[in-house]
């Protein structure tokens, strides 16, 4: 029975090597030992077993671990015997070597465009709505253009009377194999086939109003529910209004994306409504009921006696709905004490005397002062 190479040796790589050391000398050496690159050559094919399996353990971590510990000795299982030495992609030379560089050989990782029906692709239009309209929903009217299927020839695009044909160039699959020749040898790759564009069929007596492609472009016109509480960013799916499909596939989605226009008066924080809202300064100092803006209308608010200037008061329920949840936010209004800048001569007195019922300073303004000189009165 042979002995297994240390492998790291067979890596090429120190013991300490990070796992980008590892790849790439894995990528190297996978490269030079590919059974594709080596036909025929048994030396070449178990060359890449030892390195693939080397590779397999040590950019495992716990694999590492107990291999580093106990080598080729692991009491607890082996290390893949050289057989399955794809085990991490699925047991495929080819598999391993297209996770690492792109692509396989022989054309067995490549994909092929498949033939018949198509889903048409979807689309995105933008919507601008109003303040107010984010916040009760509304109805809107939405005008776009979109690839709709042909009316004429229901999608075909052969002319009525007509029906699409196999393709003879790929024989009805879609797709073409083509060899090239490259630094590692001749190889095969799957294409779609050009003359039917990988559908597998071709017209011959092309429908006249959509020139065979069996979709025209149309404006459409649709009508939007928008849902109370969306925000500038939100975005609506309408299910079957994108572009038509091909050949009988399903049309795409619409997506719209929602902007709103900014308030004069409000501004929103997540689903709570922010306004400021000014009072004089008699209503400050005594109290008074006012009148405030909403979304609904106009509401009460009772501001008490002696009212600062930014005090913030809350109406619960007159925010926005909660778009995914129950219940509506709250609108917090910040009240501004306006200062008069014109008065009469008769008003200046009367603030004079008004000021001078507080005694000299008044207590605030003792405290005041005596906070700034250390003094308590």
């Amino acid at each position: 029975m042979a002995t297994k190479r240390d492998y790291y040796e067979v890596l090429g790589v120190p013991k300490n090597a990070s796992q980008d050391e590892i790849k790439k000398a894995y990528k190297t050496l996978a490269k030079k030992y590919h059974p594709d690159l080596n036909p025929d050559s048994k030396t070449a094919e178990n060359k890449f077993k030892e390195t693939t399996e080397a590779y397999e353990v040590l950019t495992n971590e716990n694999s590492r671990a107990r291999y580093d510990q106990f080598g080729h000795n692991d009491p607890g299982a082996g290390f893949g015997g050289g057989g399955d030495f794809g085990g991490q992609y699925g047991g495929s030379v080819n598999d391993i070597f297209e996770a690492f560089f792109g692509g396989g050989f022989g054309g067995s990782g490549q994909q092929q465009q498949q033939a018949g029906p198509q889903q048409g692709a979807d689309l995105r239009a933008d919507l601008t709505i109003e303040f107010v309209e984010a916040a009760k929903g509304a109805e809107k009217e939405l005008r776009f253009n979109r690839m709709d299927v042909c009316s004429d020839c229901k999608g075909t695009g052969a002319k009525a009377g007509t029906k699409r044909k196999k393709c003879s160039k790929c024989g009805g699959t879609g797709s073409i194999r083509v060899s090239q020749k490259t630094a590692f040898g001749q190889f095969q790759t799957v294409r779609s086939c050009d003359a039917c564009g990988g559908t597998g069929t071709i017209v011959e007596t092309p429908c006249s109003s959509c020139s065979g492609t069996g979709r025209v472009r149309k404006e459409r016109k649709i009508t939007v529910k928008v849902p109370p509480g969306v925000d500038n960013g939100s975005r609506l799916r309408m299910t079957g209004e994108g572009e038509g499909g091909h050949l009988g596939g399903q049309p795409g989605d619409l997506y719209i994306y929602i902007a709103v226009k900014p308030h004069k008066i409000f501004k929103r924080r997540e689903d709570d409504i922010l306004c400021d809202f000014s009072i004089d300064f008699v209503q400050a100092a005594i109290g008074a009921e006012v009148e405030v803006p909403t979304i609904d209308g106009i509401a009460k608010l009772t501001i008490p006696e002696g009212t600062q200037s930014g005090t913030t008061f809350r109406l619960r329920g007159k925010g926005f709905p909660k778009l995914r949840g129950y219940g509506r936010g709250d609108q917090h209004i910040k009240v501004n004490v306006l200062t008069p800048t014109r008065l009469s001569e008769e008003q200046k007195q009367l603030l004079r005397k008004f000021g001078e019922s507080f005694g000299k300073g008044g207590d605030e303004k003792k405290g005041f002062f005596g906070k700034v000189f250390g003094k308590d009165d």
